[in-house]
């Protein structure tokens, strides 16, 4: 049993896939090739954004649509402490200050109203992430950034695919609603490539100019030097495969979310647990099925189903500020009382496109065992 089956993933796409890879081999043009720029053509179509630039992974797109955004040393930015440390890696690693704000209890993400509090006159940005698959209630996050004339960077890194309804019935996908949009293909996400990769999105036309420039060496041609940039590309065989399932990640997300339906079901008699909520704005695409265990009894569970030879995930164990990498930006007893109890609630169980009701029965029935 895994966490996630990339290789039965794979079987069922493997002729596709493979001769996608073996035309790029065959081409030697493993670069640059036309296909990155077919893929990112094809990405953009499927989320209705103007720009898709691809680049190496998704903790560069983080830092190269920061770099986009003419920001100062120890200008602030908000950022949830409840999520992945990259982040707020590439916010310290540009001098900025990561500003570190609470999760909604219900959907793990944070919301308008959690980030109000910490804005001040150095706020120039905000990175909501759409945690686990589902977006952030961004009417408010782009309301408050109007008032406050904020950028905003989405991380959608865990929810490509998801859609977000405006309460005027205007739908966006996740990633686009935003300044900026980031993703990452790391192998195990719902559009995942065989090694590293990355995206940014934007609707502005000025940005994806200076982005597609700050990732290749700041240049606007060959030698001609108009910024500081960096080296974040996408190569020709990841682009490939990416080409490949895209034109499956819807099915793929209706596999996630029939699987989550069942456990959701199946565990719902469970009083000692919480199945994941789905927010009324935002479909769920299911990066991760993730359940809160009550009365303190998380870790006795993640060991009772590891010797059943169960695989969980617990993301996160630690809350960022108390990262010690993260201890500078915040007042000694700083404290983010939800984030301190999603840390101790939150596992994760198995969840990829390949997931049987036969696996989840024996997964289901471990966990029942465990709270009889």
């Amino acid at each position: 049993m895994q966490m996630v089956d990339l290789k039965g993933q794979y079987l069922k796409i493997k002729d596709e896939i493979d001769a996608a890879m073996a035309e790029v081999v065959d081409s030697c043009y493993f670069v640059g090739a036309p296909i990155i720029r077919e893929f990112e053509k094809n990405l953009a179509e499927y989320l209705g954004v103007k720009h898709v630039i691809a680049c190496a992974n998704g903790t560069d797109a983080l830092q190269v649509a920061l770099m986009a955004l003419n920001l100062q040393p120890g200008d602030e930015v908000i950022v949830p402490s409840f999520t992945y440390v990259a982040t707020a890696e590439v916010i310290g690693l540009m001098g900025l200050k990561p500003v570190m704000v609470d999760s909604n209890l219900d959907d793990f993400n944070v919301t308008a109203d959690l980030i109000r509090p910490y804005l001040t006159e150095k706020t120039k940005a905000m990175v909501p992430v759409h945690l686990f698959g589902q977006c952030c209630d961004m009417d408010g996050i782009m309301k408050l950034a109007r008032e406050h004339n904020i950028y905003v960077i989405e991380d959608n890194a865990q929810a490509i695919g998801s859609a977000y309804t405006f309460p005027n019935g205007d739908i966006q996908s996740g990633g686009t609603i935003g300044h900026i949009g980031t993703t990452s293909f790391f192998p195990s996400k719902n559009l995942g490539c065989y090694g590293d990769g990355g995206a940014i999105f934007t609707n502005d036309d000025a940005l994806n100019e200076k982005i597609r420039m700050i990732a290749n060496h700041g240049q606007s041609k060959k030698y001609y030097h108009e910024v500081i940039g960096c080296n974040s590309r996408l190569d020709s065989l990841q682009a490939a495969v990416l080409n490949v399932k895209l034109n499956y990640l819807d099915q793929y997300a209706e596999s996630r979310a029939a699987a989550a339906n069942y456990y959701s079901v199946q565990l719902a008699d469970v009083k000692e647990l919480i199945t994941p909520s789905i927010n009324a704005f935002s479909t769920h695409v299911f990066h991760q099925y993730t359940l809160r265990i009550l009365d303190g009894r998380r870790d006795a569970l993640q060991q009772h189903l590891r010797k059943r030879e169960i695989p969980t995930g617990i993301y996160y164990p630690v809350p960022l500020y108390k990262q010690n990498a993260y201890k500078e930006y915040v007042e000694d007893g700083f404290t983010l009382p939800v984030v301190e109890q999603l840390s101790q609630e939150v596992i994760s169980l198995p969840m990829h496109t390949e997931l049987t009701e036969e696996i989840q029965d024996t997964i289901i029935a471990a966990i029942k065992e465990f709270f009889q």
